[in-house]
């Protein structure tokens, strides 16, 4: 198994403030991960995206993107066309970052029902995903959960757009799925049962893409994100069920107030956990010698 660790964004510590330092600070942390927050629409990256390229994969830094977080494909007609155009952009500009991955959301339901919301969100996902493949961007489009109950992105709803839309990933935010399951993530199983059974009947893929981090609900709608270690969701938890299945890769990225603080947080609450369960396996492994 291999699990990366990073931020979604440059680092807060990093002084110089570009992608380029971003991804040399992520490296000296030894976090293996960054995603670029796109949030200026149509804003030009101004550093040289080729060198950003060469970079991350010399430091082995895994790359990803998301797109402007306001997006409202099932709005008045004017916001989905600008949300598709966003979309596009952003595409575009993760491509030529090198991102593995894009990032985004769908937005509110507004008066569409469920059944509806998922006809209209399949077929703009899938309108986007033949563009990048006529244009041969090798860059996926990443459909993420959401945490309030007015906005369209439940597991289920993600998970039926990528078993219709092929080539498009599941972005897993375990602290929204956390919200919009009320709270019934509590136990390795839980996340066993309810996450990593699922993703797996519908992708058939070992590799997975997930935000983490602390959350304040309010039923089954955040309130806000946290640092991990003040909101309820525990990572310790979380980390249990995925060492549980040793067949597959992921990127956690920290989408934490304290970003890379939390991401490299996560990956030493990962290194203990390996510990214990090392330990526990060498004390069975002396208890059954004994008995011989």
């Amino acid at each position: 198994m291999e699990l990366r660790f990073g931020p979604a964004g440059i680092p807060l510590s990093c002084k110089g403030r570009t992608i380029k330092d971003g991804i040399e600070d992520i490296h000296a942390l030894e976090l293996g991960a960054m995603e670029v927050q796109l949030l200026r629409p149509h804003k030009p990256i101004s550093e040289d995206v080729d060198l950003i390229r060469e970079l991350a994969s010399e430091l082995d830094v895994y790359m990803y993107a998301h797109a402007p977080y306001y997006m409202d494909f099932l709005g008045k007609e004017e916001y989905r066309k600008r949300s598709y155009e966003n979309l596009i952009w952003a595409g575009e500009t993760a491509e030529s970052l090198g991102a593995r991955i894009l990032v985004t959301h769908i937005g509110l339901y507004h008066d569409l029902d469920p059944k509806e919301a998922l006809e209209e969100s399949i077929k703009v996902i899938r309108r986007a995903r033949d563009l990048f493949k006529r244009r041969n961007y090798k860059v996926k489009i990443g459909v993420e959960t959401s945490g309030r109950q007015k906005v369209f992105g439940t597991l289920e709803e993600v998970l039926e757009i990528v078993r219709r839309v092929s080539n498009v990933v599941p972005v897993l935010n375990i602290g929204n799925i956390y919200c919009r399951m009320d709270g019934a993530l509590n136990t390795s199983e839980d996340f066993t049962d309810l996450i990593y059974e699922p993703v797996m009947k519908v992708t058939k893929s070992k590799e997975f893409y997930f935000h983490f981090s602390g959350v304040e609900r309010r039923g089954k709608d955040k309130i806000k994100t946290t640092p991990i270690k003040k909101g309820e969701l525990k990572f310790d938890t979380f980390i249990e069920s995925l060492l549980d299945h040793e067949d597959f890769t992921a990127t956690i990225i920290s989408d934490s107030p304290l970003l890379e603080h939390d991401a490299y947080y996560m990956k030493i609450i990962m290194d203990r956990v390996k510990q214990r369960r090392a330990l526990r396996k060498k004390k069975s492994q002396e208890k059954r010698e004994s008995k011989k």
